[in-house]
């Protein structure tokens, strides 16, 4: 039973995994284009539509399962680490 209740423990407080490159790459991308969806003006400027990706400071993480979708994107405040 107490390595049963350990094994649980350890699961509720692990550390979430790390996103796959490929899957952080991708995420990018979709934004980058939901971006140039929302705004046709940066379609032919990468430079203003790289400024507009970093000022959302849109984070891509695994989902945590429940309710929540496989990546989720959270904003990031710049003040906040």
């Amino acid at each position: 039973m107490q390595t049963g209740l350990f094994a649980l423990i350890k699961r509720a407080f692990r550390s979430q995994p790390a996103m796959h490159p490929v899957e952080h790459g991708m995420a990018r991308r979709w934004i980058k284009q939901r971006l140039v969806a929302v705004f046709p003006e940066l379609r032919n400027n990468p430079a203003a539509l790289e400024r507009a990706y970093l000022t959302l400071s849109l984070e891509p993480r695994p989902g945590q399962g429940g309710d929540e979708a496989e990546t989720v994107f959270e904003l990031r405040s710049p003040g906040e680490p």
